[in-house]
């Protein structure tokens, strides 16, 4: 019985971290898509030329809508700001990257598998189902309280 009621308070306790936890995460994800947002946004030509041997339709038109994509989730992501609406793009672009460049590797993220596509996207699926959190401009321009 004591068992059951400290675990019970302990996990009221926990609740405390839900949105600091949140605004950690979405730190981490907007970091991880930077880089590829970058690597994008240097070389729009070759990302193209890429998309296009990979049979992806429109490579040019798929490498700036890719590209634009990223660069917004990392700045909404910081932000907090339409977390939810931004989740969605960005779970397909993962989608995307897992059936076209990673799938044919395995899982492990050592052999270029889907591992991390897999993880960035079930990050945004809790961004989705979650929100922001209450450090977040979501919560500032949104709450119904």
């Amino acid at each position: 019985m004591r068992l059951i009621q400290f675990y019970r308070e302990f996990s009221r306790l926990s609740e405390y971290t839900h949105s600091l936890t949140l605004l950690f995460a979405r730190f981490a994800i907007a970091y991880g898509f930077y880089d590829p947002a970058m690597m994008k946004w240097n070389d729009l030509d070759a990302v193209a030329e890429w998309f296009g041997s990979m049979g992806i339709p429109f490579p040019l038109l798929s490498a700036y809508l890719a590209a634009s994509m990223e660069t917004a989730g990392v700045v909404l992501l910081i932000l907090g700001l339409f977390t939810r609406f931004i989740s969605i793009p960005l779970i397909i672009v993962m989608i995307v990257a897992i059936f076209t460049v990673h799938l044919h590797n395995g899982f492990s993220a050592g052999n270029n598998g889907f591992e991390i596509p897999l993880y960035f996207m079930l990050f945004l699926f809790i961004f989705f189902s979650q929100g922001a959190g209450r450090f977040s401009l979501d919560r500032l321009f949104f709450d119904k309280k």
